[in-house]
């Protein structure tokens, strides 16, 4: 059976290579065409060429670069004129031209890849600049089609460079060592300065290890040198070690000392904590938590218990103190509902007095009944005192336009702010014996208020 043919009447099993012998064994006869030129001879080694660039494969147009003639031979064109690299006998000739043009992009897809390598300063230049020669010394007997010109000026500039990537990353390599080399004297000379010195053992402890961490990761170095610099910091951090067991030693003996005077201590507090004294042993309890924190720590696993006994008297005392407050806030919160109604019941009688004396006097009862009441919650404490001043100020207020109404006697009106101001201080002065200071300073205030408006009378009166 004959095989399937291609259009030009050829078998399909006749595959393109390039042409060897006949089925005789004699070498068959030249085809026409253009004779390739003499084989070039040895390849000077190309100079150091600048960084290399690579540069994307680009799918090769086989027309620009060859032809497959009328006999199926195939011609390369180059710069210095054509030359045969095969036959092809496979298929029409844009099959051939295609294929060998593939095998061109193939060619040229390694170079790029040196190229990439080279750029990328990855692997051993030596290898890539090995591996470029290679493939230089085959581009005279390369059976592709393409822009051969360009290719080897490509694998020149590889050649070329590979020395100069070579000798950078030798540098860079060097420096990368001083550099590890210097890190590792700045490490050991900080472990030197904590072994030495520092007493602050968690945070120093802590920063020894993170200097062998960062020790481990710094590469680079050569065996001797990095010995000595280990020694270094194996010293130093040996020092530190010896000197933070011996200050745990000492603290041990201290904290025996403090677990002695806690337990004292303690004993005091549960002496304390039947007290209802409870200002003077409150103000106790606040001495003996300032001796506790002044005792230090005890041992570890005795230090809690103590403190869980001497709050437990601590406890006792506060637990009893806060009940006796908590009925003192209920008396509180009681005097604040009184003293509101007793707001509300003066707003209304004192604005709706007949005249400013009844005015005064109700504002008088309503002050009188106000200090009975007696203290309130401070939450309260500031929205009824302002109430409170408000109606007070109301009064002033009523009394100073009657005052300008009537234009009373300079004399008496000085006179009556002077009365008032001695009421006021009068006042004041029984607030006093009953206790309460802060009324008792409020007093003082309006009286002094009463007092400044009594001066400027007198003054208005020397004036004229």
């Amino acid at each position: 059976m004959t095989g399937e043919q291609n259009t030009d009447g050829t078998d399909a099993e006749n595959t393109a290579a390039p042409a060897t012998t006949s089925e005789s064994g004699t070498s068959p006869a030249p085809r026409p065409g253009p004779k390739p030129g003499p084989k070039p001879g040895p390849r000077p080694r190309p100079a150091p060429a600048g960084p290399v660039t690579p540069i994307p494969v680009q799918a090769t147009d086989p027309h620009r670069y060859g032809r497959i003639d009328d006999e199926g031979v195939v011609w390369l064109t180059t710069s210095a004129g054509e030359r045969r690299i095969g036959e092809w006998q496979a298929g029409s000739r844009e099959d051939g031209l295609t294929h060998f043009a593939r095998r061109f992009d193939d060619l040229a897809t390694e170079v790029e890849i040196l190229e990439e390598r080279l750029a990328a300063r990855s692997g051993d230049p030596k290898k890539s600049q090995l591996a470029a020669k290679h493939l230089l010394d085959s581009l005279p007997d390369a059976a592709v089609i393409g822009d051969i010109d360009a290719l080897e000026k490509r694998l020149s500039k590889i050649v070329g460079a590979a020395d100069e990537v070579a000798d950078t990353l030798k540098a860079e390599k060097e420096q990368a060592r001083s550099a590890a080399i210097a890190r590792k004297e700045e490490l050991a000379a900080e472990a030197e300065s904590i072994g030495a010195d520092s007493t602050q053992w968690k945070v120093a402890g802590d920063r020894l290890r993170a200097i062998l961490d960062e020790w481990k990761s710094i590469k680079g170095i050569d065996r001797k040198t990095d010995d000595v610099l280990w020694k270094r910091y194996a010293k130093a951090r040996d020092a530190f070690n010896r000197r933070r067991g011996a200050h745990f030693a000492e603290l041990d003996r201290v904290r025996a000392g403090a677990k002695a005077r806690k337990e004292e201590l303690i004993t005091e507090a549960e002496a304390l904590s039947s007290s209802t004294d409870w200002g003077p042993t409150a103000g106790k309890f606040r001495d003996l938590l300032t001796e506790w924190k002044a005792a230090g720590r005890a041992p570890r696993d005795a230090d809690e218990a103590l403190w869980q006994r001497f709050k437990a008297a601590q406890d006792v005392f506060f637990a009893a103190r806060n009940a006796v407050a908590t009925e003192r806030d209920a008396e509180f919160t009681a005097n604040g509902e009184a003293k509101a109604q007793l707001l509300d019941a003066a707003e209304k009688s004192i604005g709706a007095a007949p005249d400013l004396e009844a005015a005064r006097r109700e504002f008088r009862e309503f002050r009188d009944r106000w200090d009975e009441i007696g203290k309130v919650p401070r939450e309260q404490m500031h929205s009824l005192e302002g109430r409170a001043r408000s109606l007070e100020k109301k009064i002033r207020d009523a009394e100073n336009a009657q005052w300008q109404r009537t234009d009373p006697e300079a004399l008496a009106r000085a006179a009556q702010f002077a009365d008032r101001a001695a009421q006021l201080e009068e006042q004041a002065r029984k607030a006093d014996e009953r206790g309460k200071g802060r009324e008792a300073q409020k007093l003082r205030e309006q009286a002094s208020q009463w007092q400044e408006w009594a001066q400027a009378a007198q003054s208005a009166i020397a004036d004229r």
